[in-house]
């Protein structure tokens, strides 16, 4: 209970912040994510039909998946990178004796409530405007965790960042090439060879897979869990490596 009630105290400020600005957080999380949804699903997939599923209930999950990632890891990496290089607030919780599970939770909390009101939102319309899609508890445990998992990918992102130009890189090699080709917005099928294989090692590709299977209803992909598992795992490892590091 005293990583929770620690953690609870990092994340006190960034969670003040998120209330007091509510209407910009939920514009600017929720702006790509309805373009990619009325230009792809309305614009050119209106009418086809993926994996037996009409392109609207299959391109929404990966669309909820694509939010999870971004809304989560852009909260998280930017405010962890600008508190520690520029404010040099984030050296303060070293004086704390507070225990570096406690501050990594603490520093993703932000990002996990940014990213579950956006995948709110768009698992709403997905419900009124998909007729594949449908309500469960899975589904927002499965947000959840991928929030989790984001944010603390946010946490190591912005504990290696020296400034915006090393993070600009980072979101340009990593996080943006995932949003597009992780299966999101088509269906993997579409690839194969070598590129298939090494789209399948991303964590982004089996968020999908299980969001998707979660909220339309196919077969759920435990060997897909299991990989966004170790992918949590090792995020979870390495951040804590950096922390304690850096106390050291």
């Amino acid at each position: 209970m005293s990583v929770l009630s620690d953690s609870a105290r990092v994340a006190w400020i960034d969670i003040r912040f998120i209330r007091g600005n509510l209407p910009v957080v939920l514009v600017t999380s929720l702006v790509a994510p309805l373009l990619y949804l009325f230009a792809f699903g309305y614009g050119l997939g209106k009418g086809m039909v993926v994996d037996g599923h009409d392109y609207l209930s299959f391109m929404i999950p990966g669309i909820i998946a694509m939010s999870t990632l971004t809304a989560c890891f852009n909260t998280v990496a930017t405010k962890v990178m600008l508190q520690r290089t520029y404010y040099q607030s984030f050296d303060e919780l070293f004086l704390c004796s507070m225990r570096p599970s406690s501050i990594i939770l603490g520093k993703a909390y932000a990002g996990v409530v940014r990213g579950l009101i956006s995948c709110t939102v768009l698992y709403s319309i997905g419900l009124v405007v998909a007729p594949d899609i449908a309500l469960s508890v899975p589904a927002v445990m499965m947000m959840v965790f991928s929030c989790v998992m984001y944010s603390i990918l946010g946490v190591v992102s912005g504990m290696i960042a020296n400034s915006h130009l090393t993070m600009n890189l980072f979101t340009s090699l990593v996080i943006l090439p995932m949003t597009f080709l992780c299966g999101t917005i088509f269906s993997l099928d579409n690839i194969g060879g070598v590129a298939q294989d090494l789209i399948s090692l991303l964590p982004l590709t089996h968020t999908t897979e299980c969001m998707r299977a979660v909220m339309i209803g196919d077969p759920f992909p435990w060997a897909s869990f299991a990989i966004l598992m170790l992918w949590s795992l090792l995020f979870f490892a390495v951040s804590r490596h950096i922390l304690v590091k850096g106390r050291s």
